[in-house]
């Protein structure tokens, strides 16, 4: 089974969210599970100076402006898995953030950039294929940066028609970006002027990429079993709800995973000291290291929750602000790292001030001490209005640090809340609330702190929760059936 893998993001060579981790963990356990799998990426400069093993296969053609000058090239990723990138210069060849300029604003021109991946990733079915050793059996688009790869193998049989038609799959893996661009677009898009309707790529008025793949893709795919039920609500479907209930027979929820070569504590090179569920010592070692990393007192009976996400609405943030003078007054302690919104970031620094023995903010992100955070923590905070699956919750769960989760999305799939039958039959391995409120929150932080200063339950539930896998062996496989139903 050859498949193309589509995407913008792969991590580590770009990386702006939870895609390029999944980019960069789900096609090496594809091939592992048999499938021939290759990447397409745009052609980035981190990408260019990244593959190993970079020559072009050939120039390309197409009729969207900004490609005229484009090579397709191939190499090798760190991991072994050949990739293809779209050597464009004039999309692609910026510094910094994949989408955004330096003054912090979309791109102008990202609509014709991500066009163009998606076009070339159609050209590989046409009769002249854009690599003619090599033509796939599936093309896998994810998010709306690909998904206009089902949109042109329908509506451009011009161009895109070949001894046979593979099979598409857009993975959604977040319903809220959707690629929505001017409907004077559509010619240098290369979209026949007949498509923009309803039943087309028209979104109230504008372009939508992503409804685009969601209407002529074969198969659809979210990132969860419970995102995939959400997003077909008006709370959570972002005006796409109708279509994927109508389609919900070719819409599939299938976890993420987690690369456990990256994230294990037992062998993780970032921490001070390793550990494993029969020997949680490590530990407090951790625990002690990240207190005093953040200017903590350095106390191993305070409970030390911790929050590693963007600091947005979106990700429940304001009930964390709201919360933590309670958790403080109980005794607690909180390290916060990642940034957002000015006001977000400007709350949690005035917390800092308040609290400097018991709270501890970085604004930005660091990847080692995120390791260092999952390690030392006791608590994991995800309070997500929405979550598709969310990927730290599962690495709080392989470090033993007790997730505490609003009941959304992946999260609600992922994180067995310790209520009374959880707790009799042993199953807990974390805490839910329901209501976006930062009430429910502080409930929830008082059952966490009940369950904590009882020493043995609370290892107890480490133990458990370290044992869960959520590698990615499962969901490779789940997808391998996919695709073998769509078989060509």
């Amino acid at each position: 089974m050859r498949v193309l893998y589509v995407t913008s993001e792969c991590y580590p060579m770009v990386k702006t969210g939870g895609l390029a981790d999944v980019s960069a963990a789900l096609p090496p356990a594809l091939n592992a599970a048999g499938a021939d799998v290759r990447l397409l990426l745009p052609g980035y400069p981190a990408v260019l100076n990244s593959l190993q093993n970079l020559h072009e296969v050939g120039d390309l053609i197409t009729d969207l402006p900004g490609c005229d000058r484009a090579q397709l090239c191939i190499g090798r990723t760190a991991d072994g898995v050949l990739a293809y990138a779209l050597k464009a210069p004039s999309l692609y060849d910026r510094p910094g953030n994949p989408y955004l300029g330096p003054d912090g604003k979309d791109w102008a021109d990202n609509a014709l950039r991500f066009a163009a991946l998606a076009w070339v990733a159609a050209g590989f079915a046409a009769e002249k294929s854009y690599d003619p050793w090599w033509r796939p059996d599936i093309l896998h688009g994810h998010d709306w940066q690909a998904a206009l790869i089902p949109a042109y193998l329908t509506l451009r049989p011009d161009r895109f028609a070949g001894p046979f038609r593979p099979g598409t799959v857009l993975t959604i893996h977040n319903i809220a970006y959707q690629g929505l661009f001017g409907p004077w677009m559509m010619g240098d898009l290369g979209l026949p002027s007949s498509s923009f309707r309803v039943d087309g790529v028209e979104y109230y008025g504008n372009i939508s990429f992503l409804k685009a793949g969601c209407f002529y893709a074969d198969r659809l795919t979210t990132v969860s079993p419970t995102y995939a039920n959400e997003i077909q609500t008006a709370e959570h479907g972002t005006g796409l709800q109708g279509l994927l209930a109508t389609r919900s027979d070719v819409l599939t929820g299938i976890l993420n995973g987690v690369d456990y070569a990256v994230w294990d504590p037992a062998t993780d090179p970032h921490l001070p000291a390793r550990y494993t569920p029969d020997d949680l010592g490590g530990k407090d070692a951790c625990k002690a290291d990240l207190q005093s990393a953040f200017g903590l007192d350095r106390r191993a009976d305070a409970p030390l929750a911790a929050v590693v996400s963007r600091l947005t609405w979106h990700k429940g943030l304001d009930l964390v602000l709201e919360a933590a003078g309670q958790w403080v007054s109980w005794g607690g302690q909180l390290v916060v790292l990642g940034s957002g919104d000015a006001s977000s970031e400007a709350g949690f620094r005035q917390l800092a001030q308040w609290h400097p023995q018991s709270i501890g903010v970085r604004i930005g992100y660091d990847e080692p001490l995120s390791h260092r955070i999952q390690a030392g923590a006791d608590l994991f905070l995800v309070p997500s209005r929405s979550e598709p699956c969310g990927l730290t919750q599962l690495y709080a769960l392989k470090y033993g640090t007790l997730p505490l989760v609003r009941r959304t999305g992946g999260l609600a799939d992922t994180v067995i809340d310790a209520n009374p039958a959880a707790s009799a039959d042993g199953s807990a391995t974390g805490f839910q609330f329901v209501n976006a409120t930062g009430q429910e929150l502080v409930w929830a932080l008082r059952r966490a702190m009940s369950v904590y200063r009882k020493p043995d339950r609370w290892q107890a539930m480490q133990r458990r929760a370290m044992t869960r896998d959520f590698g990615w062996h499962g969901p490779a496989e789940e997808y391998m059936e996919l695709y073998r139903g769509l078989g060509r």
